[in-house]
């Protein structure tokens, strides 16, 4: 099934793995290398990762939506982020004071907290630690995908092993005395000739130095303009990015609810149309939001993404579609359920547009047992058959699904 182009996080990952390649010597499989140290260029490297990926969603923000210089954004982001938690429901009715300071709160982590990388040891840990602190509780209050677990990993490189030993063992044999051995050796390298292996080291830690600041110059002047794009890389290589997130918040929360039949005639007042429903994405008012971080459903986003805009610019959506009408097994593992299991797969599928909001915890909705409150608010896409679709997919170079021989 054709789906969206990749989303920030998968570049980001990208360019985390390509970084971790040297941390290792690359002569030895020993899991702690006694002599060979990680590079300090390397690990500066981390810090710059993390500091463009805080500074740059920082200043995505106050160039973007109004409601982050308002102060308000926090008032409906849990409601409207991707794939809301059950920590979530509860966030968005804190008061409006609280809400004001989750905002004043994230401006100081994403533009002001980076730049304590640059001031001295103590101010980086102090750096490290609020941006792990600020990690975990978006973890706790949205389902983010591995994107918050991911951005925790350049912020480790805030720590040195002074600040990291009370983590390891301090047995005579133990990771905290291999450790300090370590530290032994690098302390005696300084005063004694380095074997040849390691210039050869040093200079290609040199020149992977030299890379990152020659790619990182149109990162920085991006960082710099008023027209900032976010989640762009600027080099073929695709290891030194720009990243952003929220730039804009949506006010209301609307999904696309995809609903099958049966009925030859799909104009039939009296035509059944059921439901199907995802693994975690809104849908049946009743059903709690779930909890799924670190865990990534892919289609589950991209419906969030779709729901904004309109099915012309998701073609994707009408391809799921197809894929519906003809039962493919591969699309149905990725829905929570299949309204037509055993029965045979749908005539006709459509797309109905919702308006969702939170039911207020303890109100009348919340004692039915509705977790969410849904207004419709029209088609998002006509009622197709397959061989309706048949010269849209042609169009398009994709294949037309087989239809089950269990329809009648």
């Amino acid at each position: 099934m054709k789906m969206g182009k990749y989303p920030r996080w998968e570049s980001q990952l990208l360019e985390t793995g390509f970084l971790g390649i040297f941390l290792c010597p690359l002569w030895t499989l020993s899991r702690l290398p006694k002599n060979t140290p990680p590079s300090r260029i390397i690990i500066w490297a981390y810090r710059w990762l993390i500091f463009r990926i805080m500074l740059g969603a920082g200043l995505i923000k106050i160039r973007g939506d109004r409601c982050w210089r308002a102060l308000t954004c926090m008032n409906y982001h849990y409601e409207t982020q991707p794939v809301p938690n059950p920590i979530a429901y509860y966030m968005h009715r804190s008061p409006e004071g609280f809400h004001q300071f989750e905002t004043l709160f994230n401006h100081v982590i994403e533009l002001a907290v980076p730049f304590l990388l640059f001031l001295g040891r103590r101010l980086c840990i102090l750096h490290g630690l609020l941006q792990i602190l600020f990690q975990v509780l978006l973890i706790i209050s949205g389902n983010l995908s591995f994107l918050n677990w991911l951005t925790i990993v350049p912020s480790i490189a805030c720590f040195d092993d002074a600040s990291l030993a009370f983590l390891f063992s301090s047995k005579e044999k133990g990771t905290k005395a291999q450790v300090l051995e370590i530290q032994a050796n690098e302390a005696a390298r300084k005063t004694s000739p380095l074997p040849y292996g390691c210039y050869i080291r040093r200079g290609l830690n040199i020149s992977f130095g030299l890379l990152i600041a020659f790619l990182s110059v149109p990162v920085v002047v991006n960082l710099l303009s008023s027209k900032q794009v976010m989640n762009t890389s600027f080099n073929p290589l695709q290891i030194v990015n720009t990243y952003g997130a929220f730039g804009s918040v949506t006010k209301e929360r609307t999904e696309v609810i995809l609903q099958g039949t049966s009925s030859l005639d799909p104009n039939d007042p009296n035509a059944v149309w059921e439901e199907y429903e995802f693994k975690c994405k809104p849908g049946d008012v009743r059903r709690k939001p779930c909890l799924v971080s670190p865990y990534h459903y892919r289609l589950d986003w991209l419906m969030w993404f779709a729901a904004f805009q309109t099915y012309e610019q998701n073609e994707w959506i009408i391809h799921l579609a197809a894929k519906l009408l003809a039962d493919d097994k591969e699309v149905l593992s990725l829905m929570a359920t299949n309204p037509f299991e055993g029965k045979g797969p749908p005539r006709w599928v459509r797309g109905e547009h919702f308006r969702y909001k939170f039911s207020r915890p303890g109100g009348t909705h919340a004692a039915d047992g509705k977790w969410w409150i849904r207004k419709r608010i029209g088609p998002y896409f006509p009622p197709l058959n397959l061989e309706g679709l048949r010269k849209f997919l042609k169009a398009r170079n994709w294949p037309l699904p087989k239809q089950s021989l269990k329809q009648t």
